[in-house]
């Protein structure tokens, strides 16, 4: 699909919606510019920002910290092989609790 649109003041220009709704283009997104044999080339990018704040930091390596102390204490979950391995462990250990529930009554 093409459209025609006219570059405004300061080169600015829009992107008509049926195009932008065809790339997925939402209010605030980012989109890399570059010149292609004598063209511009507009294609849509996803920045991940990967700058924490010290206290999201802090609060990351607290937890990082946490699970460390859990896998060198031992209370980790068994690997297991398959799905169908991870339900009949998950089924055996529904029936232990199932059944320390019942003899507490």
């Amino acid at each position: 699909m093409n459209a025609l649109v006219k570059v405004q003041r300061k080169g600015q220009v829009t992107i008509p919606t049926r195009l932008r709704i065809l790339v997925g283009l939402a209010d605030g997104d980012l989109v890399e510019a570059s010149a292609e044999e004598g063209r511009i080339v507009l294609t849509p990018k996803v920045v991940i920002d990967r700058e924490y704040t010290p206290a999201q930091r802090r609060a990351i390596d607290a937890r990082l910290a946490k699970a460390d102390a859990d896998i060198k204490a031992g209370r980790v979950s068994k690997a297991f092989s398959s799905h169908s391995e991870f339900l009949d462990g998950l089924h055996k250990a529904a029936a232990k609790t199932s059944a320390r529930n019942t003899r507490r009554k």
